[in-house]
Parts: structure tokens; sequence; C-alpha cells
């Protein structure tokens, strides 16, 4: 692979919107060990709320996701690796990325319930404002 292939593959990775529309990796083999990413997420997002117990789990999971798409992305930085190796990488990166993206917003609200606390937000400073009105 020459360095502008290697550049364009390490672009790819960078840009913001690379997971939209990606598929989440299904399994990843860290260390001799397959986890069932795409399980484990789903399992994550089927609770209505992370119990205590679960919270060590995720961010362990998140940890190891991120360890192994350092290192990926590091076997492309190298490029002693051929432009098929390189694009297989980068689609298995941003699999890593998008379980990243659902592992991350487990613990934040959707956005109705965001709206709803705004909009209440909103209306208990208009009623503070009002009654300070003389």
């Amino acid at each position: 692979m020459n360095e502008r292939q290697r550049q364009r593959l390490l672009d790819r990775i960078q840009r913001l919107s690379s997971t939209v529309g990606k598929q989440m990796i299904d399994e990843l083999t860290i260390q001799g060990t397959t986890i069932d990413v795409q399980e484990f997420v789903f399992e994550c997002k089927r609770l209505e709320a992370i119990p205590e117990s679960e919270r060590d789990a995720i961010e362990e999971m998140k940890t190891k996701l991120k360890r192994e798409r350092l290192a990926r992305k590091q076997r492309i930085d190298r490029g002693e690796i051929t432009v098929e190796e390189g694009e297989r990488l980068v689609r298995s990166i941003h699999g890593i990325d998008r379980a990243l993206t659902a592992l991350e917003g487990l613990d934040s609200p959707d956005i109705e319930e965001e709206m709803r606390l705004k909009k209440l937000k909103d209306a208990r400073e208009l009623i503070s404002l009002i009654r300070q009105r003389p």
C-alpha cells in the first residue's frame, strides 16, 4: 500500500459521519477471546435502566472496544498491510465505532424525554421570572 492509499484509509476512519448507516460489528476477537458485541449491546438496550451490577461490564466492554479500535488503526497507520486488508480493517473499525456509540448512549435519556425535561425547566424559569415581578 502506498502513502496516499494509507492516508485515504486513515481519513475514512476519522470522519465524524463514518458510522452513519453502518452495521454494528457482530463479533470481535480480542486476544483469543471472541465477544458477541451485537448481542451484548442489544441485551443492554433492552434494559429500561442499567443496573449498577451491569455498569462495570459495560465499561469493560467499552475499554476493550477502544483498545481493539486503536490496535486496528495502528495496523493501518504502519502501512504494512495490503489495501484490501486495510479496507477490511476500516469496515471493522466503523462497526466498532457503531457499537461504542450504542454503548455510550445507554445512559442518556431518549430525545422525547430530553424535550420533556427541557420544557419543564423552561416552565419553571418562566414561573420564577413571573414571581419576581413587582
